[in-house]
């Protein structure tokens, strides 16, 4: 397209990232900074490919429910080599999730969905922030405010 002397069609790289990376956790030190990593690679990406139509942007997930923050003892798990129970101790799910809790720590005062969490990524892909670039969008119900 460039090559022929015409504008680039418009590209998205979205890239998945967390609230930890933004804004730390206590017992994370290798999540969080590897989250951070994944939004210092987002800015560098959106600066050095823009000019090719293709913009960068990340998504930030707050308290999302998934396997990760359902009870453990629920038994999801990932499958390879081996298998690796998915989720947080029901005691700390349990603590978390109380509305007095949930509450201080969410102002929506609930955990966000699966599909609220697409919908951040649905966002960024569509036609509408086709100006945006390099930014990271937070999916949080508010959390860190």
């Amino acid at each position: 397209e460039i090559d022929a002397g015409g504008r680039p069609k418009d590209r998205c790289i979205i890239n998945v990232s967390s609230t930890s990376g933004l804004h730390g956790n206590v017992g994370q030190a290798n999540y969080s900074s590897g989250k951070m990593a994944v939004i210092g690679l987002t800015k560098t990406v959106a600066k050095e490919w823009g000019k090719y139509g293709v913009r960068c942007n990340a998504v930030a997930y707050g308290f999302i429910d998934t396997r990760l923050t359902r009870e453990a003892e629920a038994g999801e798990a990932v499958e390879g080599l081996h298998k690796v129970v998915q989720g947080i101790p029901a005691a700390t799910r349990n603590m978390l999730t109380t509305p007095a809790v949930l509450g201080m720590m969410v102002p929506l005062e609930r955990m966000g969905t699966a599909e609220e969490a697409a919908g951040g990524i649905m966002m960024l892909a569509s036609p509408w922030a086709s100006y945006v670039n390099g930014h990271t969008l937070e999916v949080t119900g508010g959390m860190g405010i």
